[in-house]
């Protein structure tokens, strides 16, 4: 019975968004998607989401500095960049390497550094995260990941290729939205919602489980909480936050 009404209201939902589907069918969608939809969307998310994880994050990154190299010197590298969200929450002097599957955030991008010049930009990869072979092995002290493991193409990949970046000693941090308990109602409108959402918002999946990614992983700590972000009206309030060592 559940099952078929999350194929009742899905069928709903997918006529209420037909048009959308019909450019996606054309090959029309995707393109104005990744260059004027999403950016736009996620420059507005962002700013509500600001509100709503800033706490999170300024105790999430308070411990950035604990992994800088002997030197002092701390070298950053964040996947799926976007809109600069977390430039506010690094310490000032550390060295960040922005990267992104997305070349179209370079506007809002622009925006955030020249808010945030306490720390240096030293360039821009358009890179997926599976895939970061011009980053040399071993040169990082962290890797930030926020809000983008729910759309990589393969989690694992993505989580093997920032343990190769990151020197021994180093840390992922990560702050991403997951799949709710399989008994709850966030769960049951998450699977009404999964197709439709994920084809509006650029590959987006809202069922993944990636604390379990994480726990596979190859790291020798990790510490992750299970968070809920009010987030009124998205079935995106289910969270996972935390940061793993190599």
């Amino acid at each position: 019975m559940r099952e078929a009404t999350i194929l009742f209201l899905r069928a709903c939902l997918t006529l209420l968004a037909m048009p959308i589907y019909i450019l996606s069918f054309l090959g029309i969608w995707e393109p104005f998607c990744r260059k004027v939809f999403f950016p736009f969307f996620l420059e507005k998310l962002t700013a509500l989401q600001e509100r709503k994880t800033k706490k999170p994050k300024q105790e999430l990154f308070r411990n950035l500095p604990d992994f800088g190299s002997p030197s002092g010197e701390l070298k950053l590298l964040e996947i799926g960049t976007g809109c600069g969200a977390n430039f506010q929450f690094y310490p000032p002097g550390c060295k960040i390497t922005c990267t992104d599957i997305n070349p179209n955030f370079q506007q809002s991008l622009l925006r955030s550094m020249n808010k945030n010049q306490h720390i240096s930009y030293e360039q821009f990869l358009v890179a997926a995260g599976e895939d970061l072979h011009q980053v040399p092995s071993g040169s990082l002290d962290a890797v930030i990941c926020t809000l983008v493991l729910c759309s990589v193409h393969n989690v694992n990949g993505t989580l093997k290729e920032a343990l190769r970046v990151l020197r021994p000693g180093g840390a992922f941090y990560f702050l991403e939205h997951v799949a709710a308990d399989h008994s709850s109602w966030k769960y049951f409108w998450q699977q009404i919602c999964y197709p439709t959402w994920k084809l509006i918002f650029d590959g987006c999946c809202l069922t993944r489980e990636l604390w379990k990614n994480l726990e596979e992983a190859n790291f020798s700590e990790l510490h992750l909480q299970h968070i809920s972000i009010n987030l009124p009206w998205t079935p995106i309030q289910p969270h996972i936050i935390g940061y793993a060592v190599k």
